[in-house]
């Protein structure tokens, strides 16, 4: 028996850089020694990516997955033959976000009905997405709602720098509203079950505070007192090893500096902001990122789905400079994820 997860990669927003990075990181052997990747989506998009990037691979469009041959050097695409029509690299579009879509709900079908070891997911442009009628947010809304989860995080992880949101693709206003005692207490345990499975035992957590200096005492606004503090506290009867609220511009530099295991944010940016400041490398000088590392793992499914942590990048979609890092990193976590479930079990 092959003991390599087999992994379905979608290829993303087919105008975007996503069929780009996947291409890219299947045409790297090592991919192959660590798992059976499947890219989802279309077979000539597939190969039109291939023969922007220049890369001596041939693609081989298949219709189930028991079709496939995970050969090096061969790009196996479960072919939703969605075409190419009224899609242009760079541009958004309902045809590129129905494409999209497809591809991200047909990778979900096939993990839940246990044809594939988990998913990695390529870029989606939210707008596109919506201009063809499917009305989220995001990725991790719709893995959740296909999936039937109702506690769920989104992770992000560039080397030991772990963040986890307590919201994540609301409105500021809303972002705010939501910062209650359950939601960050069930975010800190959801951030603690994450660790172990990455192979960090008894994770110490640091948790932000929502307001500026995590509100001085009350000077600043009373989030921190009636919500942030007693989920803090909570999660120390129940036996984590929790720290905060702390400042948020003082808990980054701690956890990079190894004080913290995994963070805990209030609300999207707060969260990106430094996150993407660490993984992410502009090269001042040629005037595009030297590399993109970070990846996004959705926390609470019940299958494994690890993802880029970098959009689509309309602006310099069918150039072929896009880095690829994030793409394996992202595959890499979805093997180590599968490798603990399957010790597990």
């Amino acid at each position: 028996m092959n003991t390599k997860p087999l992994l379905g990669i979608t290829m993303g927003d087919p105008a975007s850089i996503g069929p780009e990075v996947a291409v890219k990181a299947l045409a790297d052997e090592g991919t192959y020694q660590i798992c059976r990747p499947l890219l989802i989506g279309d077979a000539q998009i597939c190969r039109e990516a291939v023969a922007l990037c220049n890369l001596p691979l041939e693609v081989r469009a298949v219709k189930d997955s028991h079709e496939a041959r995970f050969e090096a050097g061969v790009i196996d695409v479960y072919d939703l033959a969605y075409g190419s029509t009224g899609i242009r690299p760079g541009e958004m579009s309902a045809a590129a976000g129905d494409a999209s879509f497809r591809s991200v709900v047909k990778a979900i079908d096939l993990a839940m009905a246990g044809e594939i070891d988990g998913t990695v997911t390529g870029p989606i442009n939210k707008e596109s997405i919506n201009m063809a009628g499917h009305h989220y947010s995001g990725h991790t809304e719709i893995y959740a709602d296909y999936t039937g989860t109702k506690k769920y995080g989104m992770l992000l992880v560039e080397e030991d720098l772990r963040v986890v949101h307590v919201s994540t693709h609301v409105s500021l206003r809303q972002a705010c509203d939501l910062v209650k005692k359950q939601r960050i207490l069930d975010t800190i345990e959801l951030l603690h079950s994450a660790c172990e499975k990455l192979g960090v035992p008894d994770p110490k957590i640091g948790v932000a505070g929502l307001n500026p200096h995590a509100s001085d005492g009350g000077l600043f606004g009373h989030e921190e007192k009636e919500e942030i503090i007693p989920a803090v506290e909570e999660a120390r009867r129940r036996g984590y090893r929790v720290d905060g609220p702390i400042p948020a511009d003082t808990l980054f530099p701690k956890s990079i500096g190894g004080v913290y295991d995994g963070c805990v944010v209030m609300y999207h940016d707060q969260g990106h902001i430094p996150f993407k400041l660490v993984g992410f490398n502009w090269d001042k000088s040629s005037g595009k990122m030297k590399s993109v590392r970070g990846v996004n793992i959705t926390l609470g499914l019940p299958i494994i789905r690890t993802s880029v942590d970098h959009g689509t990048a309309m602006e310099i979609a069918g150039k072929g400079i896009a880095s690829p890092d994030a793409m394996k990193l992202a595959i890499q976590y979805a093997v180590r994820l599968h490798q603990h479930n399957t010790k597990e079990s």
